[in-house]
């Protein structure tokens, strides 16, 4: 039973009424959000086929790769189990998972923007008031993250098919179903809670589980039979095995587990007014601590700056822990220790690794400062920001206190990720802590940008998200494509020092440092001088 058919059942046609023109709308909103994240995700896939073919070219490098991941369990558990030798197949594998991940992420953003988003900001309370049906809204949400998993599919399935048109598809309808499981599950908890970015942190919750099961579960099993891995929708997609025996039957626990959480969205939807959630909102004290408008913004986003700490910490105790096995799994392959090289420096294989690796997480952190910068952008078309300004609060004094949670804990996660690898590696920790450190710059221009978007022109400033996407497609795709020097510096992580092991050179590092003082700057002026939605 679909989504659509369970709507029609439960009201006939008149709750669906005005669901395209709502989903015209919301692909409009959209028009840089979904092209940007689906681009990244494909040219991922994409560029996988080429570099394997450079890293592992004969049937004996392939069969030595399948030999060290089965006895590996680390590298199991951060990547998943190899099923076959044959570029497909290793293809699948070395980007599976994460494509996966990011496929799920770009559903929840999608479906969460167009629901509770929506209903928290009051515009859909305007929409309400006219001829559309009470299901229309979410039916739209879940048809604009279904037409991005779709085009996902096609343009993987597409650019794979040289490889083997049944594994290409296989693998490009799995991405699109595991987006379209958590598009669901965001659509449930989108009627559980009145705040948007508690839904976000729900759902992103509940993605990490599933990532974790499925990593406790291939670090257990290297043939992805463990029953924890199939908890995990992202295991289902391990076990659809594209270029490996396909297992078709595997695409049915997608397809109930999309029809299921639908109907209960649905059915939550249909009890519940607009604007309100079954989970009750605790209201917080109004005196005393959130008594300046830094606190507020604190008390606002602490729990982003926690979830995304904790969460680097973990990831840099993995990779810490990865560093003394990554000499045996590179062994004497030229090819892939020259990726090393590229992404993190000539210092050595393992400062390499480190340097690469640090240097990833840098770019991740870039997501963390655009969605707190841009948590401006929010409280300001909510309305929350008008009776803060209303009283004695000046705008860059509201402002500040949101950049300062942005760009302090951007270090705080920088710092936990440097103790992670220092916690799994167990060694050089004041050089990892330094390479670390050295990410900030670039990260704070990547903020910087958010913050003149969103000050000059507050109508695109999601297209920050655009530019966090495209300096991490060249930071992640770059290196193993061996694009030119000019394409790599295209984003500022390409001009940092390679640490550890590489020499410091301050030029670069003040240079980013003074470009993102001048980008906040003139961010904060043009805040100053504009007029405030309304």
């Amino acid at each position: 039973m679909t989504a659509t058919s369970f709507a029609v059942r439960s009201g006939g046609t008149r709750q669906l009424a005005g669901t395209g023109i709502l989903l015209r709308f919301a692909l409009r909103r959209d028009r840089v959000l979904i092209p940007v994240w689906v681009a990244v995700n494909t040219l991922m896939v994409l560029s996988m086929p080429n570099t394997l073919k450079g890293l592992y070219g004969t049937p004996a490098e392939r069969t030595d790769l399948i030999h060290q991941v089965a006895t590996n369990a680390s590298f199991r558990a951060l990547i998943g189990p190899v099923f076959d030798t044959s570029i497909g197949a290793l293809t699948a594998w070395r980007v599976g998972v994460y494509a996966g991940v990011l496929a799920a992420v770009t559903s929840l953003l999608v479906v969460v923007r167009h629901t509770r988003d929506e209903e928290e900001s009051g515009r859909q309370e305007l929409v309400a008031s006219g001829m559309v049906g009470r299901r229309a809204s979410l039916t739209a949400a879940l048809l604009a993250a279904g037409v991005a998993n779709a085009v996902l599919a096609l343009l993987v399935t597409a650019g794979l098919a040289g490889q083997g048109g049944t594994g290409a598809l296989a693998l490009g309808l799995g991405l699109a179903a595991v987006g379209m499981v958590f598009a669901t599950t965001a659509a449930i908890v989108a009627q559980l809670t009145e705040s948007a970015r508690l839904a976000r942190g729900l759902i992103s919750a509940v993605l990490g589980a599933a990532f974790v099961l499925r990593a406790a579960g291939d670090s257990a099993s290297d043939d992805g039979s463990s029953v924890l891995t199939w908890l995990s929708p992202i295991g289902w997609l391990e076990n659809l095995r594209p270029y490996a025996g396909e297992r078709w039957w595997v695409l049915l626990l997608f397809v109930a587990a999309v029809a299921i959480q639908a109907a209960v969205a649905y059915e939550l939807a249909g009890r519940r007014d607009v604007g309100m959630s079954f989970l009750p909102t605790r209201p917080g004290p109004a005196t005393g601590r959130l008594g300046t408008a830094g606190a507020l913004a604190w008390r606002l986003q602490r729990g982003s700056v926690f979830g995304w700490g904790i969460s680097f910490l973990v990831v840099g105790i993995v990779y810490g822990g990865l560093t003394d096995g990554v000499t045996d799994l590179v062994g004497d392959n030229e090819n892939a220790r020259q990726i090393f090289e590229r992404m993190g420096g000539q210092s050595g294989l393992t400062d390499a690794f480190l340097a690469s690796m640090v240097g990833m997480m840098g770019l991740i952190a870039a997501l963390y400062v655009v969605g707190s910068v841009l948590r401006l952008n929010g409280e300001e078309t909510s309305g929350r920001a008008e009776p803060v300004l209303a009283n004695a609060v000046g705008r860059l004094r509201w402002a500040a206190g949101h950049l300062v949670i942005a760009f302090g804990g951007s270090v705080l996660i920088m710092l936990l990720t440097g103790l992670g690898f220092i916690v799994g590696y167990g060694k050089e920790a004041g050089a990892i802590l330094g390479a670390c450190l050295v990410q900030l710059p670039a990260i704070w221009v990547i903020g910087g940008l958010a913050v003149l978007l969103y000050g000059v022109l507050p109508r695109a400033a999601t297209a920050a998200w655009g530019v966090a996407g495209a300096v991490l497609l060249i930071g992640w795709v770059g290196p193993a494509l061996n694009a030119p020097q000019a394409v790599l510096n295209l984003s500022p992580f390409g001009h940092l020092p390679k640490l550890p092991g590489g020499q410091l050179e301050w030029t670069p590092v003040l240079i980013l440092l003074g470009l993102s003082v001048v980008l906040v700057g003139a961010g904060l002026a043009g805040l100053r001088r504009r007029d405030m939605t309304t």
